[in-house]
C-alpha cells in the first residue's frame, strides 16, 4: 500500500465536492435590507436556490482551476525562470558558502555556542516572515522565498521542511496571529463595525504565544534532522537539492566581467528615475497613518554604495545585492504602493534579467534559462490549478453558500464560550472551502457579528474566532493554492507535509481555544 499521489488526492476532494453537490441543496447569499435597532442596515441574506450537481465537469475542473488561480500560477512560472537564470551565476550558492562559514565562526562565541548559531539564524528569519505575515498579510510573496531557502536549509544540515517552515510557515504563524493585517483584521472589524485594529495589546499576546509555539515546533524537529538526516520523511526527495548544493567550491570562479559594471549602471539609472518619478513614498502599517519619506532614493543611494563594494570582489557578491535590494523594494511596494502578485512577480522577472546580464549572458541564453527554469517548476503550477478545481465545483454547484449557511445555524441557543468555540471552529471548517481570507470575512462577518449581539457576546471576540479559523488551517489546506505552490516548489510531498504537520495544527488549534477564552471571561482592551 503507497500514500496517493498529491494530484490523486486533489482529484479525489473535487470527486467528494461533485457528490456533494447532489446531496446538498442549493442556496446563495444576496445582498438584502434589514432594520436592526430602528435602522434600515444592509446585510448579506440566505436565499435557497437549486443545486446543480456537477457530473463531467469534474473533468473540466482542471481548466476552470486554472483560470481561477492563473496570478499564482504565472506568478511561480516567472519565480522559477527568474531564479533558473540566477542560480546558473552560482551567486546563490556563493552567499550559501559564505553565510555558513560565517556561522561556523560564530560558533567559537560562548553565547552562539551555548544556543546553537543555527536555531538562532532559524529563529530570526522566521520571525522576520512572521511579522511580514502580521502586519501586512504575506502570503503569496513566501513562494519566492521557498528557493533561497530550502537550498540554505539542506547546506545547515536540515532538510527541505525546514526550509519551507522557515518562510511559509514563519508568514502563516504571523498571519495566524495577525495584529495589523488590513486583508483579514481589517476587513473583519470594518464589517463588524468595530474600530479599526483595535484590541491589539491582545492580539500581540497572541502572537507572541503561537510564534513561541511554533518556532518551538520547528526548533525540535530541526534538532531531530540534524542529528539524524535519515529521519527526515523528505530525506529521498531531498537528493535533489543536496545534489544541486554538492561540490560548490568546484564550480564557482570568482571574478567580475565589464558585464556586471554594464548591468550595474542600467539598473541605477532605472532606479535613479524611479527615484525621480517617486520622490517620496507613503508607507503604511495596516490601515494606521502612512509615514512619508524618500523611500526610493534611499534604497536606490545604499543599492549604489553597496553593488560598488560587492563588484570590486566578485560578481556574485554583486548578484546576491540585487537579490537583497529585490527584496527590500518589494516591502517598498508592498507598503507603500499596494503590490500585489504581478508587480512582484514582475520584480523578479527583472532580478533574473540583470543577474543574466551581470554574467554577460546574452537573450538566448536568458531565454534558454528561463524556460529551464519554467519547465522546471511546472509540476508545482498543475497542482496549484488543479486544487483550485475544488472550489470551482461547489461554486458552479451553489453549494458553496448552504455548507457556509448549515454551519453559522450551529450558533443559536448556546453560551458565550461554546459560541465563540463553535464560531472558532466554524470558521476552520469554512477555511478548507474559502481559502482567501478576505472572502472569507466578507461572507462570514455579515452574519457571525449579529449573531454575537444576540448572544451578548463580544465582536471583537467573534473577530478573533475568525482571525484563528482562517490562519491555522492555511497551513494543512490542499485548497490553498499557496500552501500547494510552496510545496511544489520545494519538492514536497503534500502527504509528506500532512503527516509533520498535522501534529502542529492540532496544537495551534487548541491552542486557539484557549486564546479565545480570555475573550469572553476578562476584561480586555477594546472587547
Amino acid at each position: 500500500m503507497r500514500f496517493p499521489h498529491t494530484y490523486v488526492i486533489i482529484f479525489s476532494l473535487i470527486i467528494l465536492a461533485a457528490v456533494l453537490t447532489w446531496l446538498l441543496p442549493g442556496g446563495d447569499y444576496a445582498e438584502g435590507m434589514k432594520i436592526v435597532d430602528g435602522k434600515e442596515v444592509s446585510q448579506l441574506v440566505f436565499h435557497p436556490l437549486e443545486s446543480q450537481p456537477q457530473t463531467w465537469q469534474i473533468f473540466g475542473a482542471l481548466y476552470k482551476g486554472f483560470t481561477r488561480q492563473a496570478g499564482i500560477i504565472v506568478f511561480i512560472l516567472m519565480i522559477g525562470g527568474a531564479f533558473w537564470i540566477m542560480n546558473s551565476t552560482k551567486a546563490l550558492d556563493a552567499g550559501i558558502m559564505s553565510f555558513i562559514r560565517f556561522t561556523r565562526k560564530l560558533e567559537h562565541l560562548r553565547f552562539f555556542k551555548s544556543i546553537g548559531v543555527d536555531n538562532v539564524v532559524i529563529v530570526l528569519i522566521m520571525l522576520m516572515f512572521s511579522l511580514f505575515g502580521a502586519i501586512f498579510g504575506m502570503s503569496e510573496e513566501t513562494i519566492a522565498f521557498v528557493i533561497i531557502l530550502v537550498p540554505l536549509a539542506i547546506s545547515m544540515g536540515y532538510d527541505s521542511i525546514v526550509g519551507v517552515s522557515m518562510c511559509y510557515l514563519g508568514a502563516h504563524l504571523g498571519f495566524a496571529g495577525a495584529m495589523l493585517n488590513p486583508f483579514t483584521i481589517g476587513i473583519a472589524q470594518g464589517i463588524a463595525g468595530l474600530p479599526l485594529f483595535s484590541g491589539l495589546e491582545y492580539r500581540f499576546f497572541c502572537w507572541i504565544i503561537i510564534n513561541i509555539v511554533g518556532i518551538g515546533f520547528v526548533l525540535l524537529y530541526a534538532r531531530k534532522i540534524k542529528k539524524t538526516p535519515q529521519r527526515s520523511p523528505v530525506f529521498a526527495v531531498d537528493a535533489h537539492w543536496r545534489e544541486r548544493n554538492a561540490d560548490q567550491d568546484d564550480h564557482i570562479e570568482f571574478h567580475t566581467p565589464s558585464a556586471a559594471w554594464i548591468s550595474f549602471g542600467l539598473t541605477l539609472f532605472a532606479l535613479i528615475l524611479f527615484s525621480v518619478a517617486y520622490p517620496i513614498s507613503e508607507v503604511k502599517v495596516g490601515n494606521a497613518e502612512p509615514a512619508r519619506f524618500p523611500a526610493i532614493p534611499i534604497a536606490t543611494a545604499l543599492f549604489a554604495i553597496t553593488s560598488i563594494l560587492a563588484l570590486r570582489k566578485t560578481v556574485h557578491y554583486y548578484i546576491l545585492n540585487i537579490l537583497l535590494f529585490t527584496i527590500i523594494f518589494l516591502i517598498i511596494g508592498v507598503m507603500g504602493y499596494g503590490w500585489y502578485i504581478m508587480e512582484i512577480a514582475a520584480l523578479f522577472f527583472v532580478m533574473g534579467i540583470a543577474s543574466g546580464l551581470s554574467m554577460g549572458y546574452g537573450g538566448n541564453r536568458q531565454v534558454s534559462l528561463f524556460l529551464d527554469g519554467a519547465r522546471d517548476i511546472v509540476s508545482a503550477a498543475l497542482v496549484v490549478g488543479l486544487a483550485g478545481g475544488i472550489i470551482v465545483i461547489l461554486e458552479d454547484g451553489r453549494v458553496i453558500d448552504t455548507i457556509l449557511f448549515r454551519l453559522a445555524s450551529t450558533l443559536h441557543q448556546v453560551g458565550q464560550i461554546q459560541a465563540v468555540s463553535t464560531m472558532y471552529v466554524i470558521q476552520t471548517i469554512i477555511n478548507f472551502v474559502i481559502p482567501s481570507g478576505s472572502a472569507k470575512a466578507a461572507l462570514t462577518m455579515p452574519i457571525m457579528a449579529p449573531f454575537s449581539d444576540l448572544i451578548h457576546l463580544s465582536r471583537q471576540a467573534t473577530v478573533m474566532a475568525f482571525q484563528f479559523g482562517d490562519g491555522f488551517t492555511n497551513m494543512i489546506a490542499p485548497t490553498s493554492g499557496v500552501l500547494i505552490g510552496a510545496l511544489g516548489v520545494a519538492r514536497i510531498p503534500y502527504d509528506k507535509w500532512l503527516k509533520w504537520v498535522w501534529p502542529l495544527i492540532l496544537i495551534l488549534f487548541i491552542l486557539g481555544i484557549i486564546l479565545l477564552i480570555p475573550t469572553v471571561t476578562m476584561k480586555l482592551n477594546g472587547f
